[in-house]
């Protein structure tokens, strides 16, 4: 996949990677155009602790010259079904799904994230921060809409001493923004992505084999299977 040619040669970028297929193909992706991409993932209460398992899975199997997590606790401000003891919802029709901000947003997180991607991109003298965002979530999540993406650049510039001093200009690459989930997975196809490494479920339920299993039933689950659908393909991980 890429240019094999060694990271040094490669300008770096940070990349959100959550374990799920979107940013598994954003990572593919920065490496496609060329970047040395650098993971970067969060520990930030989440109450599911296999999110992070995979996101180390995808950023190895994709090349990531350095995979960091960063704790930030966002659970201790409460207000999302990913971190509190909140029911997640199921069985909800796409078009339901896309009607206003769901309980499994989670206030404020995309913006918390890129600011300490920001950080790190300006350590590593980098002004390409990568994210998975998509037209399907922008229609719920504020925080995955076209208008915060360029707005955050603005901020980077004003918010760093590359951007004051030197004159740097960030930009957050979201190559994702304008596919569904369907073309999602032929890109990540074409970029030869496994999957089957990856995690998207809201409400993951243990399986009799010890293997943790997708719902099938929550926003995400229905989302991902519509899209590998779509797209016509069979989704590789294990559904309850």
């Amino acid at each position: 996949m890429g240019d094999p040619a060694a990271p040094a040669s490669r300008p770096p970028a940070v990349c959100l990677v959550s374990g799920g297929m979107d940013s598994a193909v954003v990572l593919a992706e920065a490496r496609e155009q060329g970047f040395a991409p650098h993971a970067l993932s969060f520990r930030y209460g989440q109450r599911h602790a296999v999110e992070l398992e995979a996101a180390a899975r995808v950023a190895e199997a994709l090349g990531a010259v350095e995979h960091r997590t960063v704790t930030v606790d966002l659970s201790a401000l409460g207000g999302s079904a990913l971190t509190d003891a909140m029911e997640v919802p199921k069985d909800r029709s796409r078009d339901v799904i896309g009607e206003g901000v769901p309980v499994t947003y989670v206030p404020a997180r995309n913006a918390v994230f890129l600011a300490v991607a920001l950080g790190w991109a300006e350590v590593l003298g980098s002004t390409d921060l990568f994210v998975g965002v998509n037209a399907v979530d922008y229609s719920g999540y504020p925080d995955c809409r076209p208008a915060f993406l360029r707005a955050f650049e603005t901020l980077a510039t004003l918010a760093t001493a590359a951007g004051a001093e030197e004159g740097a200009a960030f930009r957050v690459h979201a190559p994702l923004m304008e596919l569904s989930k369907a073309g999602i997975v032929l890109r990540g196809r074409e970029l030869e992505v496994d999957f089957g490494l990856t995690h998207t479920c809201y409400d993951p339920v243990p399986g009799p084999d010890g293997r943790v299993l997708a719902c099938g039933r929550c926003d995400a689950c229905h989302l991902r299977l519509d899209g590998f659908r779509e797209a016509g393909f069979e989704d590789p991980v294990p559904y309850a």
